[in-house]
């Protein structure tokens, strides 16, 4: 049976209101050359000449196979073992659907309780979902978890968070009942405890920090966590995942929820996407989890069984009494990022975040020798930190690109007031030629 949204007399009741006689007069309003463009298509063409056609196109991008990044910020390019691309792009991964058919679905299944295992090993948290979107949707789904778990209206966020997961945040809120406020950090990015005190009221349900926070510092949090904790606050932690391997899980800050971006863990950058967000939560906040959940059972024979498990507060039932709407997730990335972890291992982790601390140590160290530069970000870091230079970062991120370089994010991307602060990332990927190359650029740069 065909299913007509508006009757006749729906649409006729529709123009009479709006004043018109057809709902083409509503276009008439459009260009003639919008509304009916003239489409010139070229010459069909080969196999091979449109295989070369693409390439000169590709070619004009800088990649970081033709140029060396240092380009951070959310997005990071770190080693990828083969094994990663080899088993993600099996045909039972690379082609599967939704697994909403457990006894057809056991591979995949398995392969996302691996994943989540290794997550909670990861942080040290007791809970983890099957991957959510991306990091800044994955922080904001712990800010509404936090809500309606607390039953409180306020959220408190650094302004050292990521200023895309703050954006994102807060269109989540938007239209809601609930609020989230900022709180700032000091000149050397620290976040500003005494200001976290004054803000601490009875509505306040989580304060959500970043650590390594944007501009790079690794911050000690055991102060904050007792002040939150002692307001009946939840404390939610967004991370780099590989710093873990050399600062604190998530656990051992006594946090609550921890969140991040995943694409560190065997993704490509891949011009934005997709990635992963990852959550983990403690045994208490389990039943508020977003997104996928996976559990291991056993089946009628007593077979040791995959399913999705926890499903009766998510959309399928509960709709707009659900802590969320989100019922998915990024299984293939998931899949990439197990494998990632499962082949490095713990002392593997540990030392790829070594090699970060030391790539980005060095350069640290070598940039501040230069007259015209200033380190800002003096504190502990992983792999990121913030330089003051003498003119505007993108100026000297111009002069960078033709010597087949990508720089620093310009920090006047967020903050006009930061024109000539540049945020630099140096990775593991990076030898010690490399980190001197950019080091030689910048002086010829700078003069």
């Amino acid at each position: 049976m065909s299913y007509f949204p508006l009757t006749r007399e729906d649409q006729a009741e529709m123009l009479e209101t709006i004043g018109v006689e057809h709902f083409g007069q509503l276009l008439q309003a459009i260009p003639h050359e919008i509304r009916n463009p003239k489409i010139e298509l070229p010459l069909p063409l080969s196999e091979l000449e449109a295989e070369r056609w693409f390439r000169s196109y590709a070619e004009q991008n800088a990649t970081l196979k033709t140029h060396l990044s240092f380009l951070g910020a959310g997005c990071y390019e770190h080693f990828i073992p083969s094994v990663v691309r080899h088993v993600a792009g099996r045909g039972e991964f690379y082609t599967s659907y939704t697994p909403y058919q457990p006894e057809a679905s056991q591979g995949t299944l398995q392969t996302l309780f691996e994943y989540q295992s290794l997550i909670c090993e990861l942080t040290g948290l007791d809970v983890s979902n099957g991957s959510h979107y991306d990091g800044a949707s994955a922080l904001a789904e712990c800010a509404l978890m936090a809500l309606h778990h607390t039953g409180r209206t306020k959220v408190l966020v650094s302004q050292s968070v990521h200023p895309e997961y703050r954006e994102v945040t807060q269109t989540y809120l938007s239209g809601t009942s609930f609020q989230m406020e900022p709180f700032g950090f000091d000149s050397e990015f620290r976040l500003d405890l005494s200001e976290v005190k004054q803000r601490l009221t009875p509505e306040i349900a989580a304060v959500i920090v970043q650590n390594p926070n944007f501009f790079g510092l690794v911050e000690d949090l055991e102060a904050l966590e007792r002040v939150v904790h002692a307001n009946g606050s939840l404390l939610i932690l967004a991370a780099h995942p590989l710093s873990y391997g050399w600062y604190k899980s998530a656990r051992e800050w006594n946090v609550d929820i921890a969140c991040g971006e995943g694409q560190p863990l065997g993704i490509p950058p891949s011009f934005g996407g997709p990635w992963l967000g990852y959550i983990a939560v403690t045994r208490a906040l389990m039943r508020r989890i977003p997104g996928r959940l996976v559990g291991l059972t056993k089946d009628s024979a007593g077979r040791r069984a995959f399913c999705l498990t926890l499903q009766a507060r998510e959309q399928h039932i509960r709709r707009e009494r659900a802590s969320s709407n989100i019922c998915t997730n990024q299984a293939l990335c998931a899949v990439m990022a197990c494998v990632y972890l499962a082949s490095l291992g713990k002392e593997g982790l540990k030392r790829i975040a070594e090699l970060n601390m030391e790539s980005a140590y060095y350069l640290r160290e070598k940039l501040s020798e230069l007259s015209k530069v200033r380190v800002l970000t003096k504190g502990a870091i992983f792999n990121e930190f913030v330089v003051e230079l003498e003119t505007f970062s993108a100026q000297v991120n111009q002069e960078l690109l033709k010597r087949k370089i990508i720089g620093g994010l310009d920090l006047s991307r967020y903050d006009s007031k930061r024109g000539n602060q540049m945020l630099i990332c140096a990775t593991e990927t990076k030898s010690k030629e490399d980190l001197d190359q950019l080091v030689l650029a910048f002086k010829e740069v700078l003069g």
